[in-house]
């Protein structure tokens, strides 16, 4: 069996970038900084930037245009995909390995006001069902103690 899943929670690096592919489906990119905190040799406490590169399809593309902003904490589950190009301008093979999102939930804000999730003035209603229906988890009957959670 294999396995090819990532879960990263961080925030936005840039606003998100929607384009329309030649087929006509709907492709979003967008930075995602995660920090990692660790103890070096010494005691000393240092925190990591990571950088990645995130790309979604189709409806969540949309979604993710939409609602989210440069600086919003996302949580975001996906693949890993590394793709491959021969550059124009003769530089040889291009390689770039991204995120490709597959399922997502909006972070908490430390911004009181800025980082709430409210339709915009002068959006449908039906965009806030859609988007309080992707805010939803369930988690069963299973009870969750939060030291297991690993951010």
């Amino acid at each position: 069996m294999y396995l090819n899943k990532v879960m990263l929670y961080g925030n936005l690096t840039s606003d998100p970038d929607l384009r329309s592919m030649p087929n006509g489906n709907k492709v979003v990119s967008f930075g995602l900084a995660t920090n990692r905190s660790y103890k070096d040799g010494n005691g000393s406490k240092k925190e990591v930037a990571e950088f990645h590169n995130v790309v979604a399809f189709g409806k969540l593309a949309e979604i993710f245009a939409q609602w989210l902003k440069k600086g919003r904490p996302v949580y975001v589950e996906g693949r890993i995909q590394t793709r491959s190009w021969d550059d124009a301008n003769g530089g040889g093979k291009k390689y770039r390995t991204e995120i490709v999102a597959e399922n997502f939930q909006f972070g908490v804000s430390t911004n009181r006001g800025e980082g709430d999730f409210q339709a915009p003035v002068g959006e449908s209603s039906e965009s806030s069902k859609e988007l309080e229906e992707l805010d939803t988890i369930d988690y069963g009957d299973a009870e969750i103690n939060p030291d297991d959670i690993p951010f």
